[in-house]
Order: structure tokens, then sequence, then C-alpha cells
């Protein structure tokens, strides 16, 4: 099967976390149109403390209109390695530097009109440092072990999708399974 071919693209709004653009689309025989949100991609990381317990944060997400319970994420900088944003996040949102961080993963969040790809990692061997949060986070950090994080997400009280898939796939890697024991 051979890539459509773009034909025109538009910009629709330039903003300070993304684009937004309409292009013309040629795939076979078939005309179409699709918006896009461009987006410069993002960092997320799983902080996972001596003790076995996860960091995450509570912050209002005004899209969703309530307050969620997420790991640390943050759209990366022009041009800046996933890992060093990362890095940059698990310290502005938790106040922590890690030994060790690891890659894990990197998805897309919603491929069908975004072009956002989130970089996922994990970091252990956590030295406290101190929070540098953005005029714009007020949050409030919150640690869980892994089996306390998998029933919230069974709960709906995670309801973030990163964050899920940053628990699971973190969670599985250190040896805890999503599935019920009892």
């Amino acid at each position: 099967m051979e890539k459509p071919t773009v034909t025109a693209t538009r910009s629709i709004y330039k903003g300070k976390i993304f684009d937004v653009i309409e292009s013309d689309i040629r795939h076979d025989d078939v005309q179409y149109k699709r918006e896009i949100v461009v987006h410069k991609g993002s960092a997320v990381i799983v902080p996972v403390f001596d003790d076995g317990t996860v960091a995450m944060v509570r912050q209002y997400r005004y899209a969703a209109g309530k307050f969620l319970l997420e790991i640390p994420a943050g759209t990366l900088n022009k041009g800046e390695d996933p890992q060093n944003g990362a890095i940059r996040e698990l310290e502005e949102e938790i106040g922590v530097n890690a030994g060790k961080v690891e890659k894990i993963s990197e998805f897309y969040v919603s491929p069908g009109f975004l072009t956002e790809k989130m970089h996922l990692y994990m970091a252990t061997e956590l030295t406290e440092s101190s929070q540098q949060l953005e005029e714009d986070e007020i949050l409030t950090i919150e640690r869980h072990s892994f089996p306390q994080a998998f029933d919230l997400i069974r709960s709906g009280e995670v309801e973030d999708a990163k964050t899920i898939v940053g628990l699971m796939m973190a969670g599985a890697r250190l040896g805890h399974s999503f599935a019920r024991t009892t």
C-alpha cells in the first residue's frame, strides 16, 4: 500500500504549545482534508523510590474539568532530547534527581489528529533535590505502591492514559502484575 500524497497544507493556528494545520490529501483516487494538531512531543517519567512507591502528581486539568492523578510529564522544548526532558520534568514536578533513567517505550497519543509522541521513562535511585514548578503548575505529590496504583486504575481514580500505560509498563518491568491475586 502506498502512502498518501499531501497536495497542500495551510496553517490554521500557531500557539505556544501546539499548532494546527489543514492538509489536502490524495490517496489513490480519494481526495480528502485532515486537520492536524502539530505538537513537539513530550516526555513522561515514572519515579520509583527505593521503598517501591511511585510518585504521582494531582493537578487540575482544564480540558478534563477536574483534578487528575498523573505521572510527571511535560512538553519537550524545541530540539530537546526526550530523556533530558523526562529528567527535567522529574525535578520540576517531584523535586528529585535520578541515579538511573531507563527508557520504557514511546507511543502516539492520538494519531488520528495529533502528531504528539510521548517518550516514556522509569527513574530509580532517586535523591531529593527541590521542585522547580512553572508558574502555572499547581499540584500536590502523592506516593503509592504499585498494587495501590493498580487499584486506582481499576477504580477509575486514574483516568489519564499516559499514567495508565506508564504504571502498567514500569510495574511489569519491576515484577508487579496488574492481574488481581485474590
